[in-house]
């Protein structure tokens, strides 16, 4: 995957768009900064925080991270990872798991959970990387179909639930992160609907001269 195919996908993440070694490097770095006691500490002190903040940001390490993976072992992983298929089906599994309250109780009291989750939204950030363009917009329709929907719920349920679902979490914590799962899964929506959009409008533009050459 090069440079201008990223930047096409994921416009909003330069980083994505160095050099393979320094974005292996950053990711690397973050990941380590992420691992910091304190930091973790940081994090994980709120629900929201610990959601919004720490998982994606463990994911995107694992995407960084990614980048130098050698062309060999990336070919050797497509041959099962046709249309990006199995690679989205695992982040959708981390991604469900980690919703679930008890798995962050869980991450909060065990080190055993803490790092299987580490290692899992590594893994998914990796692998999302790697399937995302495979997948192309009918694949990336489907996943973003489910994981959303899914999300949103998961939102609507935190606001909604009148006792407390993770036990180390204060109740209004809890609503506040639903307010935010329920927003972003509107704007994530809203946005890949809205570059599938913009990019089906220049298509003919960008075939027009072709077709009259």
């Amino acid at each position: 995957m090069n440079a201008r195919t990223l930047r096409a996908i994921l416009p909003t993440w330069p980083a994505l768009a160095w050099p393979p070694h320094w974005q292996a490097l950053a990711g690397l770095l973050l990941l380590l900064a992420l691992a910091l006691p304190w930091t973790r500490g940081a994090l994980e002190a709120s629900m929201w925080r610990h959601m919004l903040l720490q998982l994606p940001l463990l994911a995107l390490a694992g995407a960084l991270m990614a980048a130098a993976l050698p062309a060999r072992s990336r070919t050797a992983l497509a041959r099962w990872n046709a249309q990006g298929i199995s690679g989205l089906v695992l982040v959708a599994v981390v991604l469900a798991v980690l919703m679930v309250p008890r798995v962050l109780d869980l991450a909060l009291r065990s080190a055993g959970v803490e790092a299987a989750k580490f290692a899992a939204l590594v893994l998914a950030g990796a692998a999302l990387r790697l399937s995302w363009a495979p997948a192309g917009r009918i694949v990336q329709g489907f996943f973003l179909g489910n994981t959303l929907p899914m999300t949103f719920v998961v939102g609507q349920l935190y606001v909604d639930a009148p006792l407390r679902l993770c036990n180390a979490y204060l109740l209004d914590d809890q609503e506040r992160l639903g307010h935010w799962l329920m927003a972003l899964a509107a704007v994530l929506a809203s946005a890949w609907l809205a570059r599938v959009f913009w990019q089906l409008a220049r298509a003919p533009q960008q075939q027009s001269p072709t077709d009259h050459g």
